[in-house]
């Protein structure tokens, strides 16, 4: 019998105009997606399971929901991938110098590279912090 063939229901992304800058914000307030946009900034496309974060794959699939719902990525389906771009030239005409202030502040804060759900051990971090002063 032949196998019944599952395809994805098709992406949505919002047109430049009806961007949100509160929705942008709020998919910019989270390290793993922060992580996403600047290695978006840096390369104009990219597979979805390349990303060098340490979630995993369904969160990662949230992450990547969040972001282009927001407007901030754009995905296309190539063959059995997903690809990724940053849609950085509708940003830009719909708030001038927005993600480069954002992405200029967040390389700012040391511990916003942190690319994992998960949270640091307490312990760990004050034997860390002891070892520093020393």
């Amino acid at each position: 019998m032949p196998r019944p063939s599952r395809r994805r229901a098709p992406l949505t992304h919002p047109e430049p105009a009806d961007i949100d800058l509160l929705d942008v914000l709020h998919a910019l307030s989270d390290p793993t997606r922060m992580t996403i946009v600047r290695i978006l900034r840096a390369e104009q496309e990219r597979a979805c399971g390349t990303f060098p974060v340490e979630v995993a794959a369904s969160t990662l699939s949230h992450h990547f929901k969040v972001l282009r719902e927001a407007g901030l990525i754009h995905q296309r389906e190539e063959a059995n991938r997903r690809l990724t771009a940053l849609r950085g030239a509708d940003l830009e005409a719909r708030f001038p110098g927005l993600l480069d202030a954002i992405l200029a502040a967040a390389a700012t804060i040391p511990d916003l590279g942190v690319q994992s759900d998960l949270r640091p051990d307490p312990a760990a971090a004050a034997v860390a912090a002891v070892l520093a002063d020393s």
